[in-house]
């Protein structure tokens, strides 16, 4: 059986994980932030690491950095809310050998684990393009630094603004409090010296983050 370890910020996401992937697979641990994921995946040594791209510490790209610098062998399949390219693309370019949304359904989640595991790369469907533009280009991505000032949260609640989540419903989408929603918000905002969330949304359209 396909041994696996959940890294996801949010107790009750880890839970739902476990509870979807039922007996098929076999989950030896959880992490909540890139220290405790580096401890456990050494520790366990499981065949397949499912890793959230933006947690404390890091994120994903830091646990990839420390575990297969390290010379690891594990494999890691990422699995976030975050559909954005440049998190796509930075998980892949740092050696996780695929990338699905946390809208997926269990069946396929399993099947994603096992392939995984086996050597295969997996992505969900709209997310391959990403990956295959960005290595078949020779060039790096263009430098934004007002993007670049965003903490991961931050980007994550302004591409569900932009799509038009009301807050409640963001909140819901990220597993965060309704208040934590409305100050990424007021943060984001103030660092791009926009006024208000219609501004906000017409910025991130135009960098093609929606």
């Amino acid at each position: 059986m396909t041994r696996v370890l959940i890294v996801d910020d949010h107790r009750l996401f880890r839970s739902g994980v476990r509870a979807e992937l039922g007996d098929s697979i076999e989950v030896v641990g959880e992490a909540e932030d890139v220290e405790t994921a580096v401890k456990a995946i050494a520790e366990h040594q499981p065949d397949v690491v499912l890793l959230d791209v933006h947690m404390p510490g890091g994120g994903g790209q830091e646990v990839l950095r420390r575990v297969l610098g390290a010379g690891s062998q594990v494999r890691f399949l990422a699995l976030s809310v975050s559909d954005a390219a440049e998190d796509v693309i930075g998980v892949i370019r740092g050696g996780a050998r695929g990338y699905v949304t946390k809208n997926i359904s269990g069946k396929e989640l399993t099947d994603a684990i096992r392939r995984v595991a086996d050597g295969d790369a997996v992505f969900s469907p709209r997310l391959a393009g990403f990956v295959l533009d960005a290595f078949a280009s020779s060039e790096a991505p263009s430098i934004d630094p007002e993007l670049d000032s965003l903490t991961q949260r931050e980007r994550e609640v302004l591409r569900l603004i932009a799509r038009g989540y009301a807050y409640k419903e963001i909140a819901k989408e990220l597993f965060i409090s309704v208040k934590t929603v409305e100050t990424h918000v007021s943060s984001v905002l103030r660092k791009l010296q926009l006024s208000n969330r219609h501004e906000l949304s017409r910025w991130a359209t135009a960098r093609r983050l929606v």
